[in-house]
């Protein structure tokens, strides 16, 4: 038993399944027959796992709000972005081509993304 393995790699490298770069991260709880080669395998999770999982997780949490996998992009360059991070170190992490992108993060923010502020927000009230 290995991991499924593209192509004629679990041939080449049969012991791959003892080795950390093969693994899975996620890993699927049982094992199956390959579809192309016929050996027994372990497959990944399937992407709807996750997405089922962190449903129940929202559910029991009683969140009243729609919650998705996406949301933690979301909350991840927004935290970023009010740690003072550099909006192109963001754009960079969130894989944006246009730093016009990633500025849409800024409005959540009420201030200034870069943590920076005006002498008139130091003044006191």
């Amino acid at each position: 038993m290995g991991p499924s393995l593209p192509g004629a790699l679990h041939k080449k490298y049969p012991n791959a399944y003892r080795q950390p770069g093969w693994m899975f991260i996620f890993p699927s709880s049982g094992i199956c027959r390959h579809p192309f080669h016929g050996y027994w395998c372990r497959h990944h999770l399937h992407d709807s796992a996750i997405r089922k999982t962190l449903k129940q997780a929202v559910v029991a949490a009683g969140i009243g709000k729609p919650v998705s996998c996406h949301t933690f992009r979301h909350s991840f360059a927004t935290h970023l972005l009010e740690q003072g991070t550099d909006i192109r170190t963001v754009q960079e992490l969130l894989g944006h081509n246009d730093v016009r992108t990633t500025q849409i993060y800024t409005h959540v923010l009420g201030q200034h993304y870069a943590g920076t502020l005006s002498p008139l927000d130091t003044l006191p009230p």
